[in-house]
């Protein structure tokens, strides 16, 4: 068994072996990958030790204080957060050979390919279409939006319609897709906050082999599911320290300006603090939850390890304290909170909620209650399958996709 001292001397023979100082960092974190200290909870071999999820923070902590380059995880959070994951569970051998490492190292840049222009909320109405070539692979064709980093990305995690004679969840199938596909063509969508994180993408005749089909055919809303979950907990349940995040701005706001302090926003920042905290060691539970034996998850396995629905509930405690709490900075500061520094169109590598102003932080919040699934969505998701009430009527469950209006 793994333990936190064990971790401790393979983390120092790593440092001893590659000096952070004289080792290039793409070769330091292809050398952490391989000695199984990137995310220690995965298999051997696969960039972890069997360990338990708990213990990566040993090994981080060693690393950090020795100055070691780390895999830049904002500009790589979808493949860390939701390709890899999926991959893990539904991938063959030679898919996660293939690509796990070159995922977690940064070398290759994820994004997901889900939502489109009629199918947002309603996911599974998806209309992009993915036909059998003659050599056994498949043509996708459609649309694709609110893809963040697509200009970025190397592959894509992809669901498309492989049978519309069937209800819309039943009809698909889930695909890695190769972003540098002639057929694949990024558009930038521009947001309120100037940038454009976001893109459209297009697919014409986009060719995926069948060796690059995640899951069995007309089983991408089970894959996808996988997907989704891991996505609301990256989002909503990322590990932070105490009064890390935005509550730890507006704190330090709060301390460093004392002339704009006022009773009435000195009583919401108490219990903006507290709902932050609240929801952090809400955050830290769900992750200790999740069970160490990774390795013991497969297609047609038991979840084990795997995020549930309360997924959803951190990932709406995120959107409205991230909304809450740069309203109440925005507030607080008062004219120099409507600043903004750059109106420039520009295409960031990620979203950064505590480097940039309050006015960014502002803007940027507005889109939490809609990214990784809509706050009203996930109500449904909580109220159904957290709470066990009723769900609302549907009148498509058992209709043909193709027979549906649109």
């Amino acid at each position: 068994m793994t333990d936190a001292q064990d971790l401790r001397r393979r983390t120092a023979e790593l440092l001893a072996a590659h000096p952070p100082a004289t080792t290039d960092r793409l070769e330091f974190l292809r050398a952490r990958f391989d000695a199984g200290l990137a995310w220690v909870h995965f298999p051997a071999g696969l960039g972890g030790l069997d360990a338990p999820r708990s213990l990566q923070a040993v090994v981080d902590a060693e690393l950090a204080a020795a100055g070691a380059p780390d895999n830049d995880p904002g500009r790589i959070g979808i493949g860390l957060g939701m390709a890899a994951p999926t991959v893990f569970r539904f991938g063959t051998d030679e898919q996660q050979q293939r690509f796990l490492r070159p995922l977690w190292t940064g070398e290759e840049v994820w994004c997901q390919l889900f939502s489109e222009p009629g199918a947002g909320s309603d996911l599974a109405a998806l209309a992009t279409r993915a036909v059998r070539d003659d050599e056994g692979g498949w043509v996708v064709d459609g649309q694709k939006v609110w893809t963040s980093s697509a200009h970025l990305a190397r592959w894509a995690i992809l669901i498309a319609r492989t049978d519309p004679d069937v209800p819309k969840h039943r009809g698909i199938s889930y695909f890695i897709c190769d972003m540098t596909d002639p057929g694949v063509e990024v558009r930038p969508l521009r947001q309120i906050t100037g940038e454009a994180e976001f893109n459209e993408v297009f697919l014409t005749g986009v060719r995926i082999p069948d060796a690059h089909r995640l899951g069995a055919v007309g089983e991408g809303w089970k894959v996808a599911q996988t997907t989704l979950m891991n996505e609301r907990v990256a989002i909503g349940g990322s590990r932070i320290p105490r009064e890390g995040g935005m509550i730890g701005v507006a704190a330090a706001d709060w301390r460093a300006r004392p002339a704009l302090r006022t009773h009435d926003l000195h009583q919401r920042l108490l219990k903006l603090w507290v709902d932050a905290e609240v929801a952090r060691l809400t955050g830290e539970r769900l992750r200790q939850q999740l069970s160490p034996a990774l390795n013991s998850v497969r297609a047609g396995g038991a979840p084990t390890g795997q995020p549930g629905p309360e997924g959803s509930g951190m990932k709406l405690a995120f959107a409205r304290l991230a909304q809450e709490i740069s309203g109440w900075e925005v507030e607080f500061l008062a004219e120099d909170g409507l600043t903004y520094d750059d109106w420039t169109m520009r295409r960031p590598d990620g979203v950064d909620f505590t480097g940039r102003e309050a006015g960014y932080r502002y803007l940027r919040a507005k889109g939490n209650s809609i990214e990784g699934g809509t706050s009203e969505v996930l109500l449904n998701i909580v109220a159904e399958r957290v709470l066990g009430l009723p769900p609302e009527p549907r009148t498509d469950k058992d209709v043909a996709w193709k027979d549906l209006p649109r």
